[in-house]
């Protein structure tokens, strides 16, 4: 049981947390944001898709948390925050793991941390799958599809999910993702099919290795002429961040 988290003060957030399973503590909040994927005419699919940022990696290579640096004006964790929740996701979760205090503080900052739901990965050292595994529990039963978003790719946009999530209903496949410069890129969107193998995942298997074993009957959306691919694994891919989007 992990005891220190969030210490109360007036005005901020109260957090509770639970150990709900082996590998992740749920930091407890409400949705904030429920609705179904409004399509063209007005009508509703009905179905609910969440937005799955995943945060908890320890930046290694950055030397300091990426998810901290400042882009678009904001901490990067807040900029991927605010773009989920402007897009036309059904509910968003975040993932974290290292520094997880000091981004919760950031949210909490700009305030978007009682809009999100926060799962705290105790292993989070082992890799991104076990970051999936641990978003997965609190989404499996509650949403038909789960968009995956990392946290260090701010060519992620609201835009960008939103013609993705569009294309991807409109398909009627379940496994899709973007497409830029002709590379398939992120985001990517599982359907409920897949969420048994997502649940499954461990160590530093992603959902790249599901996408690759189902890559004929994926959905590639062409992001379009103005997206390139960022991510921000170095401080060279943050300064030439700084020379063209800052």
């Amino acid at each position: 049981m992990i005891q220190k988290w969030w210490p109360g003060h007036q005005d901020s957030f109260a957090w509770k947390i639970h150990g709900h399973s082996r590998d992740a503590k749920i930091l407890t909040t409400t949705f904030s944001k429920k609705r179904s994927i409004q399509m063209p005419e007005g009508n509703s699919t009905g179905q609910t898709v969440a937005g799955l940022i995943l945060a908890a990696g320890e930046s290694s290579r950055m030397g300091k948390p990426k998810q901290l640096l400042p882009v678009k004006g904001m901490p990067l964790i807040c900029t991927m925050v605010a773009e989920a929740l402007a897009s036309k996701l059904d509910k968003i979760v975040v993932v974290l793991g290292h520094q997880a205090q000091k981004i919760m503080h950031a949210l909490e900052n700009d305030g978007l941390l009682t809009k999100v739901r926060v799962v705290y990965n105790e292993l989070y050292r082992l890799g991104m799958g076990t970051s999936i595994r641990a978003g997965m529990q609190q989404i499996e039963r509650h949403c038909d599809h789960v968009m995956i978003i990392l946290a260090d790719m701010p060519h992620i946009d609201s835009n960008l999910i939103n013609r993705l999530l569009t294309k991807y209903i409109h398909s009627g496949k379940d496994l899709g993702a973007v497409k830029i410069q002709g590379r398939r890129s992120h985001p990517v969107i599982f359907g409920k099919r897949y969420f048994p193998e997502l649940l499954r995942l461990e160590g530093d298997t992603g959902g790249r290795e599901i996408f690759a074993a189902y890559r004929n009957s994926a959905l590639l959306v062409d992001a379009g002429p103005s997206y390139r691919e960022i991510d921000l694994d170095t401080p060279e891919d943050y300064d030439k961040l700084g020379r063209t989007e800052l």
